[in-house]
């Protein structure tokens, strides 16, 4: 089975309006393989300036970075999921490393924010991975797949097939260190089998997992080029058009 192969890019808190909506149209304007999904994850209040920009490109798709758990509310500051919902936001970025332990987001509270995505016909991206001391305790297994069992596994089989899990271990985002291909490879593989495990083989073969931790093209061939890896969630490469470009263009 053909899994979908995705390059998404995390703009984090960077650019201004001026530099963002630039580095979008820069993009629209690259040379995309026709088998690539791109996801750009762009700052809430460009988002729909960039929705609207790259409207006719068939290619590149737009995302939010986060959604809150509840409807609507009092919650001053938050975006719902609705709100991305009516300006035709496909995507949301859930769960990743730095709104865990910034944000202090537990598994419970992603459970509800991907189930308030879901609502509201959201497709996302969830993220996982492991900080520094459990690789070096060797615990990694355990701590990603039990995010992805209490973030995930309340989910029917067919609204599970629809997620794309980004695995990101922690001790590579942001700092140059980056997983070894072989290490990518081993978690890919191990969270692909757990999936298959409760949910079966069809299910967890349609699920794209995708890398993220210091993502560059010097490096991306090699890591997309592993049998359970289908792509990137890239962060600061991502800001450079011709770079991300030459990302994009390395699957095999």
């Amino acid at each position: 089975m053909t899994r979908r192969k995705i390059a998404a890019g995390n703009w984090k808190m960077n650019t201004s309006f001026e530099s963002g909506m630039e580095l979008a149209k820069s993009l629209s304007e690259k040379t995309i393989p026709s088998d690539v999904e791109v996801v750009l994850g762009i700052p809430y209040v460009f988002l729909k300036p960039a929705i609207d920009l790259l409207s006719n490109n068939k290619s590149i798709s737009v995302s939010a970075q986060n959604c809150h758990s509840e409807e609507k509310g009092a919650y001053t500051g938050e975006i719902s999921a609705n709100m991305l919902q009516s300006i035709n936001c496909p995507y949301v970025i859930l769960g990743h490393s730095e709104r865990r332990q910034y944000f202090n987001e537990s598994n419970e509270e992603l459970a509800a924010k991907v189930n308030m995505a879901f609502a509201q016909n959201l497709s996302v991206i969830f993220c996982c991975g492991e900080p520094l001391e459990i690789r070096k305790a060797n615990k990694q297994n355990e701590y990603v797949t039990s995010q992805i069992k209490e973030g995930l596994f309340h989910l029917s089989d067919v609204d599970l097939s629809k997620i794309v899990i980004a695995y990101e271990p922690i001790w590579a985002i942001g700092t140059g260190e980056t997983a070894s291909p072989e290490q990518a490879q081993d978690m890919h593989a191990n969270l692909r089998s757990f999936i298959a495990e409760s949910y079966g083989e069809k299910v967890a073969n349609i699920i794209p997992i995708l890398y993220g931790g210091s993502v560059k093209s010097a490096n991306a061939k090699e890591i997309f080029g592993q049998n359970d890896v289908d792509g990137g969630l890239v962060g600061g490469a991502s800001l450079d058009a011709n770079h991300f470009e030459k990302i994009i263009n390395s699957f095999s």
